[in-house]
C-alpha cells in the first residue's frame, strides 16, 4: 500500500516536472518579436494621438532590441512623434541613431535634415558637412542645401552621389528625390 501511494507521489512528480518543462519551452522570451509588438502598439497610440504613451511604446522597442537594423524603424517613429510634437532636439538624436543603424533608408535624412531646419542649425550643419567625404554625410549635405534654396548646389552634390554609389541600395531613392525636385521646383 505504502510502495504504491509512493509510486503515485513519484509519477505524479514527474508529470508536474514534465509538463512545466514544456511551458517554459513553450514560453520563450522573443525580444525581437516583442519589439515589433510595441513598436506596432506606438502606431497605434499615434494614430490615436496619444503620444506619451506611443513615446513610450517606441522607447520600450528599441530596447528590447537597441542594435538591430530594425530598430532604426524604431528609432525613426520616436522622431516623428518628437518632431510633431515639438521636440525637434529630441527628434534629431532619434534620426542620428536611425542613420548609424540603418543608413539606407532615405527618408531618414529628409527627416533629419527637417529637424535640422525646425531647430534653425542647417546652416551650420552645411558648414560642417561641406568637407566630409563620407558618402552619407554627402546625402544629408545635397537635401540640407536644397531646403535652403539653393537647389542646384544639392543637387549637384546628390548626382555626384548617385555616380560615386551606383550600386547602394539608397541610390534609387535619391535619383527619385532629384527627379522630384527637378519637376518641383525648375
Amino acid at each position: 500500500m505504502i510502495k504504491n501511494k509512493i509510486l503515485v507521489i513519484f509519477l505524479l512528480i514527474i508529470m508536474f516536472l514534465s509538463s512545466g518543462y514544456k511551458r517554459l519551452n513553450k514560453y520563450v522570451i522573443q525580444p525581437e518579436k516583442n519589439a515589433f509588438y510595441h513598436n506596432n502598439v506606438g502606431i497605434n497610440y499615434l494614430q490615436d494621438r496619444v503620444y506619451y504613451a506611443a513615446i513610450q511604446e517606441f522607447k520600450i522597442a528599441i530596447s528590447l532590441s537597441p542594435s538591430t537594423q530594425a530598430s532604426a524603424i524604431f528609432y525613426n517613429n520616436l522622431g516623428e512623434t518628437y518632431n510633431f510634437i515639438g521636440y525637434p532636439d529630441m527628434a534629431k538624436d532619434c534620426f542620428e541613431n536611425a542613420i548609424d543603424l540603418y543608413g539606407l533608408n532615405f527618408q531618414y535624412y529628409i527627416n533629419l535634415v527637417d529637424t535640422y531646419l525646425k531647430m534653425g542649425i542647417a546652416d551650420g550643419k552645411v558648414s560642417e558637412l561641406k568637407n566630409s567625404d563620407n558618402p552619407y554625410h554627402r546625402i544629408t549635405l545635397g537635401i540640407l542645401y536644397i531646403k535652403l534654396s539653393q537647389t542646384r548646389k544639392g543637387i549637384n552634390i546628390l548626382d555626384e552621389f548617385c555616380m560615386q554609389e551606383p550600386d547602394l541600395m539608397i541610390t534609387p531613392a535619391v535619383k527619385q528625390y532629384i527627379a522630384d525636385v527637378i519637376k518641383e521646383k525648375m
